[in-house]
């Protein structure tokens, strides 16, 4: 009898993952755009960066705090919107919010998550953060950002690299882009039935195609596919540097600015008042054979110097990965990938083991490094 797989990684979640979503799904989060260059550059830059170690410090007492626009966080990592996020596990939006503050870190919901805002404010003991997508119908996105601002949400991240949705040919082979005959419906319709746990958990235990904050503009959605497409005629292309101007008529609080890869696009980011910046290619999602998110991040920061808070995004896996970026001036990290594949492996659970065991590299790691807080953590940690 094959022994059951304990997680300790983030391949491990990925793998229990892997087993029990429906491939039409594991392969939306898991995939990338293109030939998927970039989504393996995001990991592999990071793994080629060594950290210097150094011995014979005390390091007894570590501390893992920092501060991202004026709020504490028990570590240096957040949990980055993801959409769909509630199709790996039933109200996985809500799952995952109340793991993320248990742990002490910021959660960021999805504009197209499949628990509205309302849902996860009832669920929150904390104010959480709004990830926003601009569409074409602009009393809409209006209705959106005073519905985060009257559930509390602490900050408004509006993600810029969404022009056009990337060339994600998984998606097109799996169907989640929709164009599948009739015996292409039946095969996902099937490999949706053989995942036992995810049908009984997902699909009749939950409200699978009520797609959250975004559902009054579908009320009466069928598929995933109808998702898809509405997702592509109704994000808006035209968006420019001056539509920020809009948005800061809409939303006092802080603005975070996600999908920022230049450094000139970086410094005009800081120019038109955003408090903060995601380094970030979409998780390799968007335009391929664009930089990895590690690679970028020292130009941006060396840009912006002060003038904004640089946020990190892009192939972390691991406490260590956390590190590397924070080495590079990062404030704190973004994790996607990583927290959506423990929810999907074991719910709210998994993904409160998940952050344990990177807390728990990021301590081993400052240790053996000699560090003993995240404030020392700089460039001199890394061998050039």
């Amino acid at each position: 009898m094959a022994r059951a797989l304990v997680p300790a990684t983030f391949a491990d979640y990925r793998a229990l993952a892997r087993r029990r979503l429906p491939r039409q799904l594991f392969d939306y989060v898991d995939g990338g755009s293109y030939q998927e260059v970039t989504l393996r550059d995001n990991a592999a830059d990071l793994d080629r960066l060594r950290i210097r170690q150094q011995v014979l410090r005390d390091v007894s007492r570590l501390d893992l705090t920092t501060r991202v626009l004026g709020e504490p966080w028990a570590m240096p990592v957040a949990f980055a919107p993801v959409g769909l996020a509630g199709l790996m596990h039933r109200r996985g939006e809500v799952q995952a919010v109340r793991a993320a503050e248990a742990a002490g870190v910021p959660f960021a919901l999805s504009t197209v998550g499949l628990c509205s805002i309302e849902e996860v404010a009832a669920a929150a003991r904390k104010p959480f953060w709004f990830q926003l997508y601009v569409m074409r119908d602009r009393g809409f996105v209006a209705e959106v950002i005073d519905r985060a601002k009257r559930a509390g949400c602490s900050a408004l991240v509006m993600t810029v690299d969404l022009a056009y949705i990337g060339a994600r040919y998984r998606d097109v082979r799996s169907g989640m882009a929709g164009g599948l005959g009739l015996g292409g419906k039946l095969a996902v319709a099937l490999d949706g039935l053989r995942r036992l746990g995810w049908m009984r958990d997902v699909m009749l235990g939950g409200r699978p195609l009520v797609f959250g904050t975004i559902a009054p503009k579908l009320p009466h959605a069928r598929s995933l596919g109808e998702f898809v497409g509405w997702v592509q005629a109704n994000f808006d292309p035209s968006v420019t540097w001056r539509d920020i101007e809009w948005i800061r008529a809409q939303w006092s609080g802080p603005l975070i600015l996600k999908g920022i890869l230049d450094a000139a696009d970086a410094t005009t980011a800081a120019a038109v008042g955003a408090q903060a910046i995601v380094v970030s290619n979409h998780g390799g999602r968007q335009l391929d054979s664009v930089p990895s998110t590690i690679t970028a991040l020292p130009a941006v920061v060396d840009a912006v110097g002060d003038r904004l808070e640089v946020l990190f995004d892009g192939g972390i896996r691991s406490g260590l990965d956390v590190v590397k970026a924070v080495a590079l001036g990062a404030r704190g990290c973004l994790a996607g990938r990583a927290w959506v594949y423990a929810l999907a492996a074991g719910g709210e659970a998994a993904v409160t083991r998940m952050l344990g065991t990177m807390r728990r590299e990021i301590e081993v790691a400052m240790a053996l490094a000699g560090v003993t807080s995240v404030a020392a953590i700089d460039r001199r940690l890394l061998v050039e």
